[in-house]
């Protein structure tokens, strides 16, 4: 049997390649129908911001890799509060729908999963 995973994306889309990274294991993962999830935490939340203008920053678009997650199968997706609250972002609309976990309900989703990648 498939070990599950989570991972933990940190990383604003526009800081580096971390963020482009992480998507990039979940998609893979996903075309080999592993069970995985992904959690935003910190500046990684902006990834799921809608209305992304990577252009002006000169950077590449993460929105096509945000949305082909649940094509691959990739549709536990969860955010924290506290990072959406102190961001900015608890209202704002968001490219996919992502459950908000508060810092309990975080520690309990991460011992659901065997293998847990933080990026």
């Amino acid at each position: 049997m498939a070990k599950s995973m989570l991972i933990i994306s940190r990383q604003a889309p526009w800081s580096g390649p971390s963020a482009r990274e992480a998507l990039d294991i979940a998609l893979a993962g996903g075309a080999f129908d592993l069970p995985i999830a992904m959690l935003f935490m910190d500046d990684g939340v902006f990834q799921l911001s809608a209305n992304q203008q990577p252009r002006d920053l000169e950077q590449k678009d993460l929105s096509a890799n945000l949305q082909a997650l649940p094509i691959f199968g990739v549709d536990a997706l969860f955010a924290c509060q506290h990072s959406l609250q102190a961001r900015g972002l608890l209202d704002a609309p968001m490219a996919l729908p992502a459950e908000q976990l508060a810092p309990a309900d975080i520690r309990a989703l991460i011992d659901r999963f065997d293998q847990v990648i933080t990026i």
